[in-house]
């Protein structure tokens, strides 16, 4: 299975908190992550947001209130999220949420740090893709 090898925690329990807006996932090696859905939905493994290579990567914005609205297990080795933005196609491996419940705390500060060198907030719009050979100025986004 894609992903998991023997060594791989898989989880023994999956909450989806609404008000607090965290994953909590406890895991067979005896860790138990909280996973806030912002970071989830900002770090998706899906092609929309990670692009396809390096550098590629889109940056989101605006995921502070994002709510999971539904979760889909995908055979013995993820779950697929529904979320209130309409992203849905990101599959969570048990290595990748092990891996954001793991390290969230670097996962923000590197969140934070792209967010500050591209002069945005986690709260500003998502900037519509620049056209194909258009320029993507941060000063002329419509709040």
């Amino acid at each position: 299975m894609a992903g998991l090898s023997p060594k791989t925690p898989i989880p023994t329990e999956i909450t989806v908190h609404q008000q607090s807006r965290v994953l909590e996932v406890a895991f067979s090696d005896g860790a138990r992550f909280r996973i806030p859905f912002e970071l989830m939905r900002v770090y998706s493994p899906s092609a929309e947001v990670q692009g396809h290579g390096p550098g590629q990567e889109v940056l989101q914005t605006g995921k502070r209130s994002v709510q999971i609205t539904g979760l889909e297990p995908v055979g013995h080795y993820a779950v697929r999220p529904q979320f209130s933005d309409g992203h849905d196609s990101g599959l969570f491996t048990w290595d990748y949420l092990y891996q954001l419940g793991e390290q969230q705390t670097q996962l923000w500060a590197d969140y934070e740090a792209r967010l500050a060198a591209a002069g945005l907030s986690r709260d500003a719009d998502m900037a519509a893709p620049a056209p194909a050979g258009g320029h993507g100025c941060a000063s002329h986004t419509h709040h």
